[in-house]
This record gives C-alpha cells, structure tokens and sequence, in this order.
C-alpha cells in the first residue's frame, strides 16, 4: 500500500512538472495561415528606395498618374501641362470657379493676407515690402495689366524671380479666388474696402 502510495506521487510529481514545463514554455504553433502575403505584405516606400521593385514598371516604387487624372486637391491645376512655363500656363489653364462676389470677396481677404505685403493693397506695388525693396511692378501698369489668369495662377503656384512659391500657403482654390481679385485689380478696378484700408492704412478682419 505505501508502495502504491510514493508510486502515485511520484507520478504526480512528474506530470505537474511536465504542465510547468508546457505552460512556460513561449514556443507555440502558429498552425497555418491561408495567403501568408495578405498578413505580411511588403511595405513600399514611395521616397526612399533601395531595391528594384520587381512588379512596378522601371522598377520603381512611385509609379506615374493614369494620363489625364487630377490629383487630390489640385483641382483646377492641369497637372500635365505641355510644358511647366507660366506663358503656357497662361494659354492652356483657365479658372474653374465661377466668378461672383462671394469669391471675389474671399479673393480679397486673401490678397490681402498673402499678397499685399508687397504688391500693395490696390496693386500698385506699394506695400510695405514693395516700397523696401522696390521694383514689384503694378497690376495696372504695362505688360503685367494683360496676364491671362493661368499665368497669374502659375506665378502664384512655383514663384517667378524674386517672388517666392505660395503654393504651400494657399491651396488651389484659394489661388484661383486670388487670380480672381487680381484680375480686376489689372483693369484698375479696387473696391471700395480696399481703398478704404488703404487710405486709412488698416486690413480687412473679415
């Protein structure tokens, strides 16, 4: 009997070992997975490259747009213009808003925000910047009165001479609203608030 007895607790002894040794151990078995590439598919980074990209065409990780598709928030901007120059932005690109007081009014807040630093509150070039610095022509006066409004458009996108890029500060919309404005300051239209601010030498809040 007490034979049976250290027999039975030997044996428990080695079992309870045996579920120690099982529940600490960290090896499992995954088991199988279906499609393993679904899980673990390879991260692609559009701008940093080392290897060859074998299913893209070149070999490239950033592949081109289908022709003719616009970019997200780009709307407005042919992107596939026939050659990335102002004069021939000023030909092909054309301003899709419609033109309205809403929109010649935001134009004008923006202006006024982004653009008449230097170009003056009535686009004579007499802002604070331009009577620095000088040279910053007038919207009224000579070659720069007759600008279609996708070479304004440009200009205001990738900056021209001294004139720095303002895409990073206005999307397109807000720079076709600026195109806007500014097309009525060439033909020496200023409205009325925008003479105010001038004559009284403050900015518009709204």
């Amino acid at each position: 009997m007490k034979g049976l007895l250290n027999l039975g607790i030997k044996a428990s002894a080695v079992l309870f070992s045996g579920a120690l040794l099982v529940a600490c151990s960290n090896e499992k078995d995954p088991g199988l997975e279906y499609a393993p590439d679904m899980y673990h598919s390879v991260a692609l980074d559009p701008y940093s490259q080392v290897k060859e990209n074998l299913y893209n065409p070149g070999g490239m990780n950033m592949r081109q747009p289908a022709p003719g598709t616009v970019a997200r928030g780009k709307m407005g901007y042919n992107m596939y213009l026939s050659k990335d120059e102002a004069e021939v932005a000023g030909v092909e690109l054309k301003n899709p808003l419609e033109k309205n007081e809403l929109n010649l009014a935001e134009g004008q807040v923006l202006y006024a925000r982004f653009c008449s630093p230097c170009h003056g509150e009535q686009g004579d070039g007499q802002g604070l910047v331009g009577q620095k610095f000088k040279g910053v022509p007038s919207y009224s006066a000579g070659r720069v009165a007759s600008l279609p409004e996708g070479h304004i458009y440009h200009v205001i996108t990738n900056g021209r001479g001294r004139m720095l890029p303002h895409g990073s500060q206005v999307n397109p919309t807000e720079r076709w609203k600026i195109v806007m404005y500014v097309q009525q300051l060439q033909g020496g239209e200023v409205p009325a608030a925008a003479a105010d601010t001038t004559a009284t030498g403050t900015t518009p809040t709204n």
